[in-house]
């Protein structure tokens, strides 16, 4: 099986400048990436961004030999490609969310790549569990930006020391530290971005929020490629979840011509 790899470490073998080497050996340890693509230029785009950003990669080329790693490791971030030899990536998805339901895992955060630019895959890709979505072709730079984004939030929310939060009346309990969320007392499972986006919404009850605040807020570095459609989707998708008739939102209602606020 591939070994990971970090930056210093392919300097030291391809002389690479001290310099990375150094930021490497200062920011790599322990953020580990498991990247799963079969286009080798893809894989080797993806690997130098992120070990230029200081992390830990494996990456391989097919769904079994990435389905073997996830059993004897467990990696910070997936990057995973929906078309895949083998073992396709919306089965990998598909697995990975059952294995962690079963025995009450943590969620591990997923990029999902494609070559497919329908919105039928994207929203597939989203209800199986990938917490962001990138269409090829794309910069390995977009990529890394994206993976620093998701997992900065999704460190500051499971290191947040905040007791359960209940919005008065709504229903809907969160609690920041778990990431876990319960409607009407029956926990429900949210995407990584549908549970910041019902966060941001309970920190701030009965105000009228932008898209456009809303993704400065919650994609924070991906705002610059992503536009206001991207908070459509995941309130149509969070709404699903949180609301009892999704048609008629109680909870987070939309404001017109502005955004959307919620009336916990």
């Amino acid at each position: 099986m591939a070994s990971w790899t970090t930056l210093s470490q392919l300097a030291i073998n391809e002389g690479t400048s001290e310099a990375a080497a150094n930021y490497s050996r200062r920011m790599g340890v322990g953020r580990r990436v498991l990247v799963v693509d079969d286009d080798e230029g893809v894989r080797t785009g993806v690997t130098w961004a992120l070990e230029a950003d200081g992390f830990e990669v494996l990456a391989v080329g097919d769904g079994l030999e990435a389905l073997d790693v996830l059993a004897e490791d467990e990696p910070l971030l997936v990057v995973l490609d929906l078309s895949l030899p083998g073992v396709g990536g919306l089965d990998i998805l598909r697995r990975l969310r059952a294995d962690e339901a079963r025995c009450d895992r943590n969620r591990l955060p997923i990029i999902v790549l494609s070559g497919r630019d329908g919105e039928t895959d994207r929203i597939v890709g989203l209800d199986l569990g990938a917490d962001d979505y990138l269409v090829k072709p794309f910069s390995p730079g977009e990529l890394a930006a994206r993976a620093r984004s998701l997992l900065r939030r999704v460190t500051d929310y499971a290191g947040a020391a905040a007791a359960p939060f209940v919005p008065n009346g709504s229903g809907v309990e969160v609690d920041v530290e778990s990431r876990s969320v319960w409607v009407d007392g029956t926990p429900v499972e949210l995407a990584a971005k549908e549970f910041d986006l019902l966060s941001y919404f309970c920190d701030h009850p009965r105000r009228a929020c932008s898209r456009e605040e809303l993704l400065n807020a919650i994609w924070a570095s991906q705002a610059g490629w992503q536009t206001p459609a991207t908070v459509t989707e995941h309130v149509y998708r969070l709404r699903q979840k949180i609301e009892d008739d999704p048609t008629r939102p109680k909870r987070l209602c939309t404001v017109r011509a502005v955004g959307y606020r919620w009336e916990g």
